[in-house]
């Protein structure tokens, strides 16, 4: 009995870590820009519209953030910090950006799709997947459709942002072989002490706990020099191809039903975000003097791991987009369901009438 149970989880997993892993030495042999992310995100979504089952268990998916996050806060310095004070205004750029890219999107969608205004308001939401499907179970709309929807977003953003940010000026920095790492002492600790945040993290409902518990760990440890160096490639690239199948595994068990019906959503919503949000990090760089292809990171709609792991990936400051990526999900958990409410209002009064 426990066989058969084991070759459940182990299939769609050795599935999922195959074709990422296929799908990143591709994407880095045709010199695509973020390969360890877009491209297994392509390879295991074809695989998934395909038929084939993907997973990835929830405590790998856990390691792959924290290593991730510990990658990222070793790039965190004084001098990073320093910057702080030109961050309010990027950060009230951004505000006005999902409040933009939400009323465009949700009227967009009630308009060009016919979809009615609640599930619009869900489907337009950028970002904050989970709360967002929690919100669509207890309104009674269609769990499966906005899903996908989103689904749609984070892969279609994970894919344009790399593009957009390199034709920016922004490009994959080469690390030499001499870059310093951690000693095997060192990432043990590290290790430990950012599960235990992440688990802190998530017990208090903050958005991507392992995550955010990696970078603390990692930033406060080098900022305080007891860390120093970041981690060896063996740890950190696994850990991206792991996110990006993550991303891919989204759609795994998604009919050609589904699919038809929530593409066109898809493609418009994700088509909104990226020109406002472009537009929105042009203003912000002009205000700030901070580069256009680091803001275009921090204020894409996309999720919060993979937005910052592709910070660390492209040379922008993983810091700056996670503090913009973490306050876009803290909005949106205040603005959602005030946006939802006065939707449903409108619905009722309009029926009334």
């Amino acid at each position: 009995m426990l066989r058969p149970a084991i070759l459940r989880l182990a299939l769609p997993f050795a599935s999922a870590i195959l074709a990422g892993t296929c799908g990143a030495l591709l994407a880095w042999a045709c010199g695509l820009p973020a390969p360890f992310l877009t491209g297994p995100a392509v390879a295991v979504t074809l695989c998934g519209l395909a038929g084939m089952r993907m997973g990835i268990p929830v405590r790998i998916r856990d390691l792959a953030f924290v290593l991730i996050g510990l990658s990222m806060g070793s790039g965190v310095t004084p001098e990073v910090l320093g910057g702080l004070t030109r961050w309010p205004v990027s950060l009230a750029t951004l505000v006005v950006s999902i409040v933009a890219i939400m009323l465009v999107s949700r009227a967009a969608l009630v308009r060009l799709t016919g979809a009615g205004g609640p599930s619009a308001v869900l489907s337009s939401t950028p970002g904050h997947l989970s709360f967002v499907l929690a919100m669509a179970e207890q309104a009674g709309l269609d769990v499966r459709l906005i899903g996908v929807v989103q689904s749609m977003r984070v892969l279609f953003l994970t894919l344009a942002v790399p593009p957009v940010v390199q034709f920016a000026g922004l490009s994959l920095p080469v690390r030499g072989a001499e870059a310093a790492t951690m000693s095997a002492v060192q990432m043990g600790v590290a290790l430990v002490l950012a599960g235990i945040a992440g688990w802190g993290f998530k017990r208090v409902s903050l958005p991507a706990a392992y995550l955010l518990g990696g970078m603390l760990v990692s930033t406060a440890g080098h900022l305080g020099g007891v860390l120093s160096g970041g981690l060896p490639a063996w740890l950190s690239v696994p850990a991206f191809v792991l996110l990006g199948t993550l991303i891919g595994t989204r759609f795994s068990g998604v009919t050609a039903g589904e699919l038809r019906r929530a593409l066109g959503a898809g493609l418009l919503t994700t088509a909104i975000s990226v020109v406002i949000a472009m537009a929105a990090a042009g203003l912000a760089s002009a205000l700030t003097g901070i580069a256009f292809g680091p803001m275009m990171i921090a204020l894409a709609p996309g999720g919060v791991e993979t937005m910052t792991a592709m910070a660390t990936l492209m040379g922008a400051d993983p810091a700056f987009v996670a503090a913009h990526h973490v306050s876009r999900l803290l909005f949106l958990a205040a603005f959602v369901p005030v946006m939802l409410g006065r939707q449903r209002r409108k619905d009722e009064s309009g029926s009334a009438q």
